[in-house]
């Protein structure tokens, strides 16, 4: 899997939270952080996860968080 550039990532948010808040049609968004953080955190820790075989060490590493985070995190999107 070729790594994807910083950029493109933030390109990628960009344009789904622009549609996201355009389609909102002047309603008012609802925890916004919360929402962005969620969706890319739980497929962000699972891709590690695949990458790493199921090692929680080497995933912890590969984010840049401790592991008790993970498992934490792993925890709460109910990821095994």
């Amino acid at each position: 899997m070729n790594a994807i550039k910083e950029n493109e990532i933030a390109s990628c948010i960009r344009k789904a939270i622009g549609s996201y808040l355009k389609d909102l049609d002047g309603e008012k968004p609802g925890h916004l952080y919360n929402m962005v953080i969620h969706s890319v955190e739980k497929p962000l820790i699972e891709i590690a996860m695949q990458h790493t075989e199921g090692n929680q060490t080497r995933a912890a590493e590969l984010l840049g968080i401790n592991r008790n985070t993970l498992r934490q995190k792993m925890k709460q999107y109910q990821i095994k």
